[in-house]
C-alpha cells in the first residue's frame, strides 16, 4: 500500500493507482481501468470558490450562474475580493438577487479572510480536519462545502464527503448494490480506500458522469 500524508496532492501515477486499488478493491480496480486516468483540476482562487458555494445554496443551477455573474460583475475585472465585499452596501447586493441570509453569510466570510482566521497560505500545512473545522466556523459553510474545498481547491487525496449524494449513488451503480449504501457503509468502503479516498470518490463521480474533472 502506497502512504501519504493526509496533505498530500501531489497525484501518483495511473499505474501506482491502478495497482493500490487491485491490492485493496478490485471492484473500484475495474471501474478505474474503464474509466482511465484520474484528472482533478485545482482552483487556486479560494475566496471566489467559497463565495460561489455559498451563492449556489439551494437554488438551481441556472439561478446559481444568473446572481454569481451578477455579484461578480460588482467587483474590478469581476473577481469578488474580502475588502471589497466588506465594503459593498447590503442594499447593492441585495439588487443583484442575493437573500439576506447569504449576504450574512458573505460578509463572514469575507471578514474571517479580512481579519485573518482563514489564511490561503497556511492551509496547504493543516490537515484536512483542521481545514474542515475552520471552513464550518465561518457562517453558511457546511462540511459538505469544506469537503468540496479541500478536493478541487486544495487536491487533497484523501477526502470522502460520505455524505454526498453522487458518492452514494456511485458505489451502489459500481458495487450493483440493490440499495443506497447508508454512512456506515461508505464509511466502510473508505478505509479500504485509504490513502486515496479522493479517487475512488471521483471514480464515483466519473461513472455517473464522464463530464467529472
Amino acid at each position: 500500500m502506497i502512504q501519504k500524508p493526509s496533505t498530500a496532492t501531489a497525484i501518483p501515477s495511473y499505474k501506482k493507482l491502478v495497482s493500490h486499488f487491485r491490492d485493496r478493491d478490485p471492484v473500484m480496480a475495474q471501474a478505474i481501468e474503464g474509466i482511465g486516468p484520474f484528472k482533478l483540476k485545482r482552483n487556486r482562487n479560494y475566496f471566489q470558490t467559497l463565495c460561489r458555494a455559498i451563492v449556489a445554496q439551494q437554488i438551481s443551477t441556472k439561478a446559481a450562474e444568473t446572481i454569481h455573474g451578477r455579484f461578480c460583475a460588482l467587483f474590478p475585472r469581476r473577481r469578488p475580493s474580502p475588502s471589497v465585499t466588506q465594503a459593498i452596501p447590503e442594499e447593492e447586493l441585495r439588487s443583484v438577487g442575493l437573500s439576506r441570509q447569504k449576504i450574512t453569510y458573505l460578509k463572514d466570510l469575507s471578514l474571517n479572510f479580512e481579519n485573518k482566521v482563514i489564511r490561503p497560505r497556511r492551509l496547504i500545512h493543516q490537515s484536512n480536519e483542521e481545514i474542515v473545522q475552520g471552513l464550518t466556523a465561518v457562517k453558511g459553510i457546511g462540511r459538505w462545502t469544506a469537503e468540496m474545498f479541500l478536493i478541487f481547491s486544495l487536491n487533497r487525496l484523501n477526502v470522502l464527503p460520505a455524505d454526498d449524494l453522487g458518492v452514494q449513488k456511485g458505489i451502489k451503480k459500481l458495487y450493483s448494490l440493490s440499495e443506497m449504501p447508508t454512512r456506515k457503509v461508505i464509511l466502510e468502503f473508505g478505509e479500504q480506500w485509504e490513502p486515496f479516498q479522493t479517487v475512488a470518490v471521483w471514480y464515483c463521480w466519473r461513472s455517473l458522469d464522464e463530464k467529472i474533472t
